[in-house]
C-alpha cells in the first residue's frame, strides 16, 4: 500500500506540472483538479485498510546518501492519510466549480498538487531529512497559494507573517530532530525510538515539538498567521489548510511526543493542558468579533485546535499516571475531534467560497436574505454551524461530548498541576461550547436570514453543481458520523491501540448502538434515539398545530423594534450582537475601543460608532519582536562590507565551537 502513496506524491508532481502549463486554459481546472479528486480518493481509501493492517516499511536509496528515505505506514499515519484523502476529495470537488471564478488560476494550479504531495509525503516519512523536506514543500507550496493574489497589500502581508511562522515552525521541528539523533546521527524514526533520551533533552524535544507542531497546527500564541493567511487564499485552499493541513501539524506532534519519546512527565501534560484551554477559548472570543466570514472560519479553527490538544493533553496525563483507560479515552476524543473538525469545517470554507462568488463579499454585514437566494448552500451552512456549535445529533457533539467524558473520569492524581488543570480545562471548554454557538448563530442569522443588506446579497444566485455536491456530500457525512459515533471510535481502535497499547471498549456490540466511553453509569450517548425523538417530536408538533390551527392566513406588520421605516438598516447586525460579549470579556486576548463620532448641533451629518478591536497578542509580543529583529539586523548590516579574512576568520571561530560542542556532547 505504501507504493501506492508513492505512486499517488509522483502524479501529484505530474499534475502540478499540467497546471503550471494549463494556464489559464478551463480544461487545466478539469483536469488538476479532477485529477487530484481521484487521487485523494485513492489516498482515503488506502489509509483506511492501513488503521487494521501491519505497519508497512520501504527504504529508498534517495535523500541523505548514508541514510537514505526511510517511509513507514501504520495505523497512525494511516489514520491521518484517511483524513487527508477525505479532505482533499472534497476541497477539489469544490474546486472544480469554484476555480472557474479564479482571477489568476495559473498561480494555483501549479502548487495546489505540490501542497498535496507535502501532506502526503510528510505521513509516510520515517527519518527525520524526508519529513522535513516534506514540512518544507508543504509550507512553501501553501505560501505560494496564500499569495496567488499578491498585489493587494492585504495579502501580501499575510504571506509575509505566514512565511515567517512557516520558517519557524520547520526550524523548531528540525532542532527536535536534531536532539533525538544526538552524536550518533540516528536520523532515522526507529532509531529514535530506541535513542531513551535522558529527562532534560526529551523535554527539550517536547518543547521543540510543542513550538514547531503548535505554530503550524495554529495554537496560541502561535496562531497570528491563521486569520491572515485563510481570507487572503482562495477558498478550496482555505478548507485544506484549516481542515487539513492543520491536522498533519497534529500528526508531527503526535509522532514525535507520543511515539518517538515515548510519552512525556507530568508538567509537559499540563503545558498542553494550559495553551488548550486558552486557545480554544481566546480563539472563539476572536471570532465572535470578526466581519470577515472567512476570517471568523480562521479564528474558529484555533477554537478547534484548542480542543484537540486538550484531549491531547488529557492523553498525556494520564499516560503519565498509569491511567490506561483515561489515556485511551482522551486520546480516541482528541482524533475524533479531528476528524469532524475536517468535516464540518470544509464544509463551512466551501460555503464562504460560494458566499463570496455569489455577492463578491465577505464581509457578513453586507449581506442577509440568501436563504431565499441561495437555498441549498443555506441548508448546508446550517448544517456545519450545527455541526461546529457540538449541537446533537451532528458530530461535533459526539466528539466534545467524548473529551468532556475524559474530562469528567478526573482519576486521584497526584500532581498539583494536573488537578487544578483537569477541571480548569473542563470550565474552558464549556465556555467555549457556549461562545461557540453564540458566534454561528451570530453567522447564520446575520448572513443568511433577514432582509438583503446590499444589492449584491439581494441579486445572489444558487452555486454552481459542483460546489452543491460537495457542501451536501460533507454536511451528510458530517451527519452520518454525528449519528454512529460508535463506527468512528471502533475504526480509531488500532490507532490507540497502536500508540498508547490499549484502546477504548468496542462500541458497536451494543443492540441499541449507544456509546458508552468507559462504563453505563458514568455516562451514555445514544445518537439515534435522540435524533429519533427529535424528528418525531418535531413532526408531531406540526401535525398538531396544523390540524387544531384555524387554517386562515394573516398578514400583519413585523416588529420594526420601534423603527416605523422597514429598511435592512433596523436589522439586527453581526456587530450589535457582538457587542455584549465584546465587552464582558474585554482584555482577555483583545482589547476593544469604542469611539462616537457625534456631530455639533446644526451639522446634518450622521452620528457615527466607530469600534476598534487590537489584538493583545500582536501587540505586545509580535511587534515588539519585529522592532528588536529590525534593530538587530540594522546592527548587523555592517558584517556586509568585510573583508575576505574577516570572513574567514567568522567560519573558523564557528568550526571550533562546533567542534568544541561535538566534543563535550560526547
Amino acid at each position: 500500500m505504501i507504493t501506492l502513496v508513492l505512486a499517488a506524491i509522483g502524479s501529484f508532481c505530474l499534475l502540478a506540472i499540467a497546471g503550471a502549463a494549463a494556464g489559464r486554459a478551463a480544461v487545466g481546472r478539469y483536469g488538476v483538479y479532477g485529477g487530484c479528486a481521484v487521487l485523494s480518493l485513492l489516498s482515503f481509501g488506502v489509509g483506511l485498510s492501513a488503521i487494521g493492517n501491519p505497519a508497512e516499511t520501504l527504504h529508498l536509496p534517495l535523500g541523505i546518501p548514508w541514510i537514505g528515505m526511510h517511509l513507514r505506514l501504520d495505523a497512525l499515519s494511516g489514520f491521518f492519510l484517511m483524513l487527508l484523502g477525505l479532505g482533499a476529495a472534497g476541497a477539489s470537488l469544490f474546486a472544480i466549480g469554484y476555480g472557474a471564478h479564479e482571477e489568476a488560476p495559473q498561480r494555483v494550479l501549479p502548487f495546489y498538487p505540490l501542497f498535496l504531495a507535502g501532506m502526503h509525503l510528510v505521513l509516510i516519512a520515517a527519518d527525520a531529512f524526508t519529513f522535513q523536506f516534506a514540512w518544507e514543500a508543504m509550507s512553501l507550496a501553501s505560501w505560494a497559494l496564500v499569495l496567488s493574489q499578491h498585489r493587494d497589500p492585504a495579502n501580501a502581508h499575510a504571506g509575509f507573517v505566514y512565511l515567517i511562522m512557516a520558517v519557524f515552525s520547520g526550524l523548531a521541528m528540525l532542532l527536535g530532530f536534531v536532539v533525538m539523533a544526538g552524536a550518533q546521527g540516528g536520523f532515522t524514526f526507529e532509531a529514535m525510538r530506541a535513542a531513551h533520551l535522558p529527562p532534560v533533552l526529551a523535554a527539550l524535544v517536547f518543547v521543540f515539538a510543542l513550538i514547531g507542531a503548535g505554530s503550524k497546527a495554529g495554537l496560541v500564541p502561535l496562531h497570528v498567521w491563521l486569520p491572515l493567511a485563510h481570507p487572503a487564499a482562495p477558498s478550496h485552499v482555505s478548507a485544506l489548510m484549516s481542515g487539513v493541513m492543520t491536522k498533519v501539524a497534529l500528526y508531527g506532534f503526535i509522532r514525535v511526543v507520543f511515539d518517538l519519546l515515548g510519552g512525556v512527565p507530568w508538567w509537559a501534560a499540563t503545558l498542553v493542558l494550559v495553551l488548550g484551554g486558552v486557545t480554544a477559548v481566546v480563539g472563539v472570543l476572536q471570532a465572535l468579533l470578526a466581519r470577515d466570514i472567512k476570517q471568523l472560519l480562521a479564528f474558529s479553527t484555533v477554537e478547534n485546535i484548542g480542543i484537540i490538544f486538550v484531549g491531547l493533553g488529557l492523553a498525556l496525563a494520564f499516560r503519565a499516571n498509569g491511567f490506561a483507560t483515561g489515556a485511551a479515552l482522551a486520546f480516541t476524543a482528541a482524533l475524533f475531534h479531528a476528524l469532524n473538525h475536517t468535516l464540518f469545517k470544509s464544509l463551512l470554507f466551501f460555503g464562504a467560497g460560494a458566499v463570496l462568488n455569489a455577492t463578491g463579499t465577505r464581509d457578513m454585514e453586507q449581506l442577509g436574505g440568501l436563504i431565499k437566494r441561495m437555498p441549498v448552500v443555506s441548508a448546508a451552512m446550517l448544517a456545519g454551524c450545527m455541526a461546529i456549535s457540538a449541537l446533537p445529533p451532528m458530530n461535533g457533539f459526539a466528539s466534545e461530548w467524548l473529551t468532556f467524558q475524559a474530562v469528567l473520569l478526573r482519576p486521584e492524581l497526584p500532581q498539583w498541576g494536573l488537578k487544578l488543570m483537569i477541571p480548569a480545562d473542563g470550565a474552558l471548554l464549556a465556555l467555549a461550547a457556549a461562545l461557540a454557538a453564540a458566534c454561528f448563530v451570530r453567522l447564520f442569522g446575520v448572513a443568511f436570514l433577514g432582509r438583503p443588506r446590499s444589492v449584491m446579497a439581494a441579486e445572489a444566485v444558487e452555486a454552481d453543481r459542483w460546489t452543491l455536491a460537495a457542501m451536501l456530500g460533507f454536511a451528510g457525512l458530517s451527519l452520518l458520523t454525528g449519528l454512529f459515533p460508535g463506527v468512528v471510535i471502533d475504526l480509531l481502535g488500532p490507532v490507540s491501540q497502536a500508540v498508547l497499547g490499549t484502546r477504548m471498549p468496542v462500541q458497536m456490540t451494543d443492540p441499541w448502538l449507544t456509546t458508552i466511553p468507559v462504563e453505563a453509569s458514568r455516562g451514555s450517548y445514544n445518537a439515534l434515539l435522540l435524533f429519533a425523538f427529535v424528528a418525531l417530536s418535531g413532526g408531531l408538533a406540526a401535525v398538531v398545530v396544523k390540524r387544531l390551527g384555524h387554517g386562515g392566513l394573516r398578514r400583519a406588520p413585523a416588529w420594526d423594534c420601534g423603527f416605523p421605516d422597514p429598511t435592512p438598516m433596523t436589522q439586527y447586525t453581526g456587530a450589535s450582537f457582538g457587542q455584549p460579549i465584546k465587552r464582558v470579556y474585554d482584555g482577555l486576548g483583545y482589547v476593544a475601543h469604542d469611539r462616537v463620532d457625534m456631530p455639533a448641533p446644526g451639522d446634518t451629518r450622521s452620528a457615527r460608532l466607530i469600534s476598534e478591536r487590537s489584538d493583545l497578542i500582536w501587540d505586545y509580543l509580535y511587534a515588539p519582536l519585529g522592532v528588536a529583529v529590525g534593530r538587530i539586523a540594522t546592527i548587523l548590516n555592517v558584517l556586509q562590507f568585510l573583508t575576505i579574512r574577516r570572513y574567514l576568520g567568522f567560519v573558523f571561530a564557528a568550526l571550533v565551537v562546533l567542534l568544541l560542542a561535538l566534543a563535550l556532547w560526547q
